[in-house]
Order: structure tokens, then C-alpha cells, then sequence
């Protein structure tokens, strides 16, 4: 069996997060730190989002069907809207075990080897999360992304609990535990707010942005100066790391349907030169013929 590159990345994430657990958990015990065991239960919660990130990664690489004309792109958003309710479900739990250790202090243990489990962490996971993040970049994966999100944000709260827990062995504060606990489900509550929007999004089949829409409309510019057509009623949406985009093509009456099939030709060689991932389907129309509604057929349609 071979594995895609988002599959190998997807599965290193995996493996780091189940070692971090274990070390966080032996530690946050021994401790008796709720903060360390919040974090415990955020690594928890990142094991389980590595694990959908992966299976969503493995089925978005299939291609299309008949069934699944479009591809299985969107199970990477699916996965990403899970994989935010998750963290929300994580934050309310270490709220939960915060507010009973806020109102009971108990003396903290081993808080330097608590420290140097967090520092640890924060490391290792800074580092898987750079190859997600790139990884995520290069294939445009929502998946991967969430899941790097995960790791970044993991690796902020690591420092935080670290700081604090010198900050008890100096102080003695030991309400400084709790505290630390909650400031971090803030943090990952609002995490869970950016994935679940970013995810959630084109589920909806929401437009492109603007960044994402660009290599289409720099290759229309281009060709709309050179050749003797307009653009009109430009719509794009995305499906994974897929991309479509539909729209009408213009042509004056004296260019036949045969020239009008060449300039389709044209714009689809342009665009998976420049934006393989970009699937373009042109309704050509006669300058002046009026534009079918949505539910009629529109004759002399060219995918692309």
C-alpha cells in the first residue's frame, strides 16, 4: 500500500500526539497539577482529531465517481468542523476540573519535572505542527490544517503551564494552577471558534476568496485582452482542496461554436497550467441571446 504525502504527515501527527499523552498524564498524576492534566486532556482530544484528520485525508484522495461527481473533497471540512466541536468539548472539561481545584488549592509535586514535560511538548510539537502546516499549504488540505492548528495552539499552552508551574515552585501559589488551566481553555476555545468558521464555510459552498480566485481571473484578463469575449455570471466554490468555478462565455455572432471551443480549450490549458486543482465548466453563450433560467438546460455547454 502506498501512502500519500498528507497520509504519512497526518499519521506522524498521530504517533506524537499518543507519546505526548502518556508523558503528560504520568506527570499531571504524579503532580497532582491540573493544569498539566488539562493538557492531558487537550492532547487527548489532538490524538482524536489526528486520527479523523488522517481517515479524512485518506478519503478525499479518492477520485471521483458516479456517485460523487465533485470528487470526496469535503470530508476534510466535515473533519475540520468535528475536529473544532472537540476542542470545545476539551475546554469545557479542563473549566470543569479548574473551577473545583479554584475553590480547593492543593499542593502541587515534581513541578520542574512537570516543566520540562511541557517544554518538551511544546517543542515537539512545534515542530510536527510546521510540517502540517506545510504540508497543508502545498495540498491545500483543511484537515491537515485544523490539525496543525491544534499542535500551535497546544504549543502556547504548554508554555503558559511551564511559566506557571516555575512561577508555583518560586511563589508558592498554588491558585496559580487553576488559573493557568482556565486561561488556557480560553485559548482553545478560541481556536475551536476559527476552525469550526474556516471548516464550516464551504460546506455551504461558499464563494472563494479572493486569493483563491485569482489564478482564474488572471488567466480571463489575460485572454479577454487577446480575444473578443466577455465574462458574465462568474461563480466559484470549493470542495476540499478542489476548486470550481462556472460560468458564461460570452461570443460575438460572428464566432462559430467550433472558435468558441477553442477559447474554452484555451482558458482550460492556462488555468490547470497555472492552478492544477481549479475544475472549470463554460456555458457559451451568443452576445445579445437571453440567459437561461437556473432550471433550464443551457445548450452548447463545454466542461472544462
Amino acid at each position: 500500500m502506498v501512502f500519500t504525502k498528507k497520509q504519512k504527515i497526518a499519521a506522524l501527527s498521530v504517533i506524537s500526539n499518543t507519546t505526548l499523552i502518556i508523558l503528560k498524564t504520568v506527570v499531571g498524576i504524579l503532580s497532582g497539577s491540573v493544569s498539566i492534566i488539562s493538557e492531558a486532556i487537550h492532547s487527548s482530544m489532538d490524538l482524536v482529531a489526528a486520527i479523523i484528520a488522517y481517515i479524512s485525508v485518506s478519503i478525499s484522495e479518492k477520485p471521483a465517481d458516479e456517485r460523487h461527481p465533485y470528487g470526496h473533497g469535503k470530508i476534510e471540512n466535515i473533519s475540520g468542523v468535528i475536529e473544532g466541536l472537540l476542542i470545545f468539548l476539551a475546554a469545557g472539561l479542563i473549566i470543569m476540573a479548574a473551577v473545583k481545584k479554584l475553590f480547593h488549592p492543593m499542593p502541587i509535586e515534581e513541578t520542574l519535572i512537570g516543566a520540562a514535560v511541557m517544554l518538551f511538548s511544546a517543542a515537539v510539537n512545534t515542530i510536527v505542527a510546521h510540517f502540517l502546516y506545510k504540508t497543508a499549504r502545498e495540498e491545500d488540505s483543511v484537515a491537515l490544517e485544523a490539525d496543525a492548528l491544534h499542535l500551535k495552539t497546544d504549543v502556547y499552552t504548554s508554555l503558559g503551564i511551564a511559566a506557571g508551574l516555575l512561577a508555583i515552585k518560586v511563589t508558592g501559589l498554588y491558585i496559580l494552577d487553576p488559573l493557568i488551566a482556565i486561561c488556557v481553555a480560553m485559548l482553545i476555545i478560541k481556536e475551536a471558534w476559527y476552525l469550526c468558521s474556516v471548516a464550516f464555510s464551504p460546506l455551504l459552498d461558499a464563494r472563494l476568496n479572493s486569493e483563491e480566485e485569482q489564478p482564474l481571473k488572471d488567466v480571463l484578463e489575460h485572454l479577454t485582452k487577446e480575444k473578443n469575449f466577455e465574462i458574465k455570471y462568474l461563480k466559484t466554490r470549493k470542495s476540499g482542496s478542489l476548486k470550481f468555478a462556472d460560468f458564461h462565455l460570452l461570443l460575438t455572432p460572428e464566432t462559430t461554436i467550433r472558435e468558441g471551443n477553442i477559447i474554452a480549450q484555451t482558458i482550460r490549458d492556462e488555468l490547470q497550467r497555472i492552478s492544477p486543482s481549479f475544475h472549470v465548466h463554460i456555458n457559451l453563450e451568443m452576445r445579445g441571446s437571453v440567459i437561461p433560467s437556473s432550471n433550464e438546460n443551457i445548450q452548447n455547454t463545454e466542461d472544462v
